[in-house]
């Protein structure tokens, strides 16, 4: 730096008349220590010591950190000068786009930056922009996920995209200056195509190609495929250029062939399902209410094959619980048979040889439902009414399930039907073991079990009340399905048979079932079936 008197004077001089902003940065200190007339006034300061006391430490940068502006003041140091644009936040809130040029010297052993700040003028700022804007336009061009094409009037390729080279096998910049036509099949009139470019070119406007008609390219190769291409243009210095935007819609045209394939499957699939239906039902098909019929017999068919998959779900998971449990105590029961050979050990193989035979009749009611639900299910099971005492079948009803009473359980009946009904005995039977059973196997040790019978108006009203676990209002909604049991009961063994085999047997009776029941408090089912003479009443 000059130290004569004249030179201090001349600079002095440049420093105060400067137009534009210069500061003296101390880094030791990192601070500004002085800052020119111009500077102040570009900062909106109303003094020099305002501006130290404001702004001392650093320029106001939105953008930047104080991390930033430390950085950038040890990479001049490192360097000795560097020029950056920023956008400077004035004192006011309000900010300028400028340049900075810093300058990197020593006063008096003390590290500083000189730093000369000048805002940019419309132009400049306008220059940025558009440099801005072409970079922006070049990433978006160059990275395009799409074949972007430019062509002048006569179809001459200007500008491609790393996309587009891609697209049709060519190398970086081997399609400029070449036709459009050469990315045109073989197979197709290119005459054709320069007629409609000189169509549009005649009357440009932002649309798609190949209206309703698909749409072919062809590579460098000479390979062909599909493709989608809107057009759109531009005018600089009144000259037409067209854009293409072309997309390779192969893996959508072999998605469309396959689903093509497969509803036409589908529709084979349908058509040998409705012949064989109007093979077996041809005497049915010349009015719309078979039409209808056959409709619904789909219909029915489709909700039975998922119906069905449920019920395997269900049906896997109880049978491998409740096949497991028997079978588990009759191979431990023979185990430990062997193991009594004496003649003195009789009793004990005696209670093993019981609980085998017990483990046999639960495995063997566990059939029987099955079986039961097969035969109702094809039709084999028909109500047979025929004259019956429902006090007799009461009585040898209750002594049936005498064997599965809990220690002080024990079963209370009350009958008011004086004669004979017409009912079918064998499923009357079969419901009153079923919902006995249940009363006895979801209610403790010395719980009262209740069973009424009522004959009045033609119809017997059956009621089995019991003080069990009960059952919740969500889980009373699906105690009628198929393999469905509550889930306060998956510890007790059980099908979830038994009362949709109860309510099919009652649907063959014409009969009805109502269930009543709060979580331990018990449950009270009744059911109504109507019967033939009223000889009863």
């Amino acid at each position: 730096m000059p130290t004569t008197p004249s030179s201090r004077l001349l600079l002095e001089l440049l420093y105060s008349q400067a137009e534009e902003f210069i500061g003296l940065y101390d880094l030791s200190e990192r601070r500004f220590t002085q800052v020119n007339p111009a500077g102040v006034q570009l900062l909106g300061y109303a003094s020099e010591e305002a501006l130290l006391a404001g702004s001392g430490r650093a320029l106001s940068v939105p953008a930047w950190s104080g991390a930033d502006w430390l950085g950038l003041c040890e990479q001049v140091r490192r360097e000795g000068r560097r020029a950056v644009e920023a956008q400077v936040q004035r004192q006011d809130g309000g900010s300028f786009w400028g340049r900075m040029e810093l300058t990197y010297f020593e006063a008096e052993g003390h590290p500083s930056l000189l730093l000369r700040l000048s805002e940019q003028n419309r132009l400049q700022q306008a220059e940025r922009e558009l440099a801005h804007s072409v970079r922006r336009f070049e990433a978006v061009f160059t990275n395009a996920t799409i074949g972007i094409i430019v062509c002048d009037r006569p179809g001459t390729i200007v500008s491609a995209n790393q996309h587009a080279m891609q697209l049709f096998g060519y190398q970086p910049q081997e399609l400029i200056g070449q036709r459009i036509e050469v990315l045109v099949p073989r197979s197709l009139s290119r005459e054709r195509h320069e007629k409609l470019r000189e169509s549009f070119n005649a009357q440009p406007a932002v649309r798609n190609m190949g209206h309703n008609r698909d749409l072919l390219a062809q590579r460098r190769d000479g390979s062909e495929f599909p493709v989608e291409i809107s057009l759109s243009y531009f005018h600089i210095d009144d000259e037409l250029y067209v854009v293409s935007y072309i997309l390779d819609i192969t893996f959508k045209k072999e998605a469309e062939r396959e689903l093509i394939d497969q509803r036409q499957r589908v529709e084979r699939l349908n058509a040998e399902l409705e012949q064989k239906v109007a093979d077996r039902t041809h005497a049915l098909m010349n009015t719309l209410e078979q039409l209808e019929q056959r409709s619904h017999e789909l219909t029915q068919a489709l909700a039975a094959e998922q119906e069905l998959g449920e019920l395997k779900s269900r049906f896997v998971s109880m049978a491998s619980h409740e096949f497991r449990t028997p079978l588990t105590a009759v191979l431990t029961s023979a185990t430990l048979i062997e193991k009594y050979p004496g003649a003195e050990q009789q009793d004990k193989r005696l209670k093993h040889l019981q609980r085998i035979r017990a483990s046999v009749n639960h495995l063997n009611d566990i059939l029987e439902e099955f079986l039961s639900v097969g035969r109702i299910e094809e039709g084999k099971i028909e109500a047979r009414p025929s004259s019956l005492d429902l006090g007799t079948l009461l009585d040898e009803t209750v002594a049936d399930v005498q064997g599965m009473l809990k220690a002080g359980q024990r079963i209370e009946r009350q009958l008011a039907c004086p004669g004979p009904v017409r009912l079918d005995p064998s499923l009357l039977r079969k419901i009153l073991v079923n919902l006995l059973s249940n009363a006895i196997k979801y209610s403790g040790e010395n719980a009262v079990v209740r069973v009424q019978a009522d004959c009045a108006g033609g119809r017997l009203t059956l009621l089995v009340q019991d003080q069990g676990v009960g059952i919740s209002r969500e889980d009373q909604e699906h105690l009628f399905e198929r393999f469905f049991r509550a889930r306060n009961v998956t510890n007790v063994p059980g099908t979830g048979l038994g009362l949709y085999i109860i309510a099919k047997y009652l649907e063959l009776m014409d009969g009805s079932i109502a269930l009543h029941s709060e979580l331990n408090q018990g449950t009270t089912v009744t059911i109504t079936i109507p019967y033939e003479n009223h000889s009863a009443d």
